[in-house]
């Protein structure tokens, strides 16, 4: 389910600038508003969730808020790809409107939902142990997840024919409809969860400041180093598989359901790659240097898509790329909830949906960063809104943002994590314990 806000980056742009007609800086242009709504709503959701309500006694923290926001979520999601039959010239700034508000909207309510989603984690499963082998065991469901994505939108989708992506929208719909009800069970919060929340409650954190709480967060060093990371890592996800419509349509010139293939060999690569890296971190008992050493293979494995035009030897690169990535992926919620460990002895309370609205916020900010580099590219490249065909050098620069891009991205962001991040596994034990003695 969680893997659903992917293929907002994957299509929507896509869509609009070549199926539509909507001028590339335009399309970018609605990206870059969409990450500033960002700004404020992601950090807030978090924030306002981390309180009580009425509802928290029977239902729980997290589960209301992620049916609340899940529904209306996946019908957003339809609304993109219903915009006004309007000329892309006269009638720009209408689709431009409609495109941002639904963009946005889509937001909010997967912010509420995924905020929620995220939060349960690092609170339901609480020793490094617990969280490690549940990753090695969620993953294989996320990737259920991206593998539908992956492979029902081209089943639907025809390049030159804007209907087709309203059926694979409603195809879209009833796969995320029928997977938010299965995964109620377990996003429900049993009783001693929620009376250990309550029962820990400071009635001050309602006086006390959004900006102070944030202010606070960025005080840590580990933290910092984390959500840089993940940003880069997001650039690089979100580049590369919203460039894969462009390569497939441009450069291969094929039809969408090649974009299929070119995904099942990465999620193949992520599938066998997975139980090794989970292996690898329960022998090191170093969350740490995995991430770096998956992150790095991860961005050497792509270099030769800044220049293969090759339709299998792409897909063989992308079953290599998900190789390393199973690794970085294994790593992020049990990093990230080393992270969180910290900031409650730091603070002495849980603010999980806090920490994890600015991740959302970074994960949607990245949205930005893909549209930005993909207008600027496409503009100083030549490339042509709703052409059926491309130049030499506007098919040069979708290698730009297929790897050149997400490379650079990605170098800088582990540059960065290894320098900055401090949780070595002796902190984290020590952060543990801590939480014990605290009772939280």
């Amino acid at each position: 389910m969680p893997n659903f806000s992917q293929w907002l980056g994957v299509y929507s742009y896509f869509y609009y600038e070549t199926e539509i007609g909507l001028d590339s800086l335009l399309c970018g242009l609605a990206f870059v508003l969409y990450a500033v709504w960002n700004a404020v709503n992601d950090p807030l959701i978090g924030y306002i969730t981390d309180r009580p309500f009425g509802f928290t006694k029977k239902w729980g923290r997290r589960f209301p808020w992620i049916i609340i926001g899940g529904i209306p979520w996946i019908i957003s999601y339809v609304l993109i790809f219903t915009p006004p039959d309007v000329d892309p010239q006269s009638g720009a700034w209408i689709l431009f409107a409609w495109f941002l508000f639904t963009i946005c909207l889509f937001d909010t309510f997967g912010s509420i939902c995924l905020v929620n989603y995220y939060s349960l984690f690092p609170d339901k499963f609480r020793s490094v142990e617990e969280r490690r082998t549940l990753t090695g065991l969620n993953i294989p469901v996320g990737v259920l997840g991206v593998l539908l994505g992956a492979v029902v939108p081209p089943l639907f989708i025809t390049f030159g024919n804007k209907q087709s992506y309203i059926l694979q929208a409603g195809a879209v719909f009833l796969v995320c409809i029928i997977a938010l009800f299965l995964a109620i069970p377990g996003c429900r919060e049993d009783q001693v969860i929620v009376d250990r929340y309550l029962a820990n409650y400071d009635e001050k954190m309602e006086s006390e400041s959004f900006f102070k709480e944030f202010k606070t967060s960025l005080t840590q060093k580990a933290f910092i180093a984390y959500i840089l990371l993940y940003f880069c890592y997001q650039v690089m996800i979100k580049s590369m598989t919203a460039s894969i419509s462009y390569a497939v349509r441009f450069m291969l010139k094929m039809e969408a359901i090649a974009i299929a293939s070119i995904m099942v060999a990465f999620l193949i690569g992520v599938i066998i790659g997975l139980p090794l890296w989970v292996k690898l971190a329960h022998k090191t008992n170093d969350n740490r240097k995995v991430m770096l050493i998956s992150g790095i293979l991860m961005t050497v494995s792509v270099a030769p898509l800044i220049f293969i035009e090759d339709y299998i030897l792409i897909i063989i690169i992308m079953f290599v790329w998900g190789l390393s990535q199973g690794g970085f992926w294994a790593m992020l919620n049990p990093v990230f909830a080393d992270v969180i460990d910290e900031s409650i002895v730091k603070t002495g309370k849980r603010e999980e949906g806090l920490y994890n609205g600015f991740q959302t916020f970074f994960a949607r900010l990245a949205f930005a960063a893909q549209a930005v580099s993909f207008a600027v590219i496409h503009t100083l490249t030549g490339f042509e809104e709703g052409a059926t065909m491309q130049s030499e050098t506007a098919i040069w620069g979708i290698h730009m943002h297929l790897a050149l891009i997400p490379m650079i991205f990605m170098i800088l962001g582990l540059l960065i994590f290894k320098k900055m991040y401090d949780l070595t596994p002796d902190k984290v034990n020590e952060n543990q314990l801590k939480i014990k003695e605290l009772k939280l």
